[in-house]
């Protein structure tokens, strides 16, 4: 990743996370909110099978809007949901906030 591209990513990261590692809120900007789901779902174990409770918990960490995170998370393809349980996917299928303007 370019200076220029992990200079962006941190900074987006600085201004939406607070000291504790938890979402302030929501980016509504596409770039900065799919920094920010990028930053989250690289928090979930490679090739591990989430159930949906357990992966609401694991975003309330995070943010209390588990739902909208949730489908955030699938409609951006950083995971599969499949039968009530979710696995993240390989990151060449993710969207990329870098390839924005």
């Amino acid at each position: 990743m370019s200076t220029e591209l992990k200079n962006y990513q941190t900074s987006v990261l600085n201004a939406f996370l607070n000291k504790e590692g938890k979402l302030k809120n929501i980016p509504s900007q596409k770039k900065k909110k799919l920094v920010v789901l990028e930053h989250l779902v690289r928090q979930l174990e490679d090739g591990k099978t989430y159930s949906e409770p357990h992966l609401n918990e694991f975003i309330k960490n995070y943010h209390e809007d588990f739902c909208t995170i949730r489908r955030e998370f699938i409609v951006n393809g950083y995971m599969d949901r499949e039968s009530g349980t979710y696995t993240k996917r390989p990151e060449a299928l993710w969207s990329k906030w870098q390839e924005l303007k």
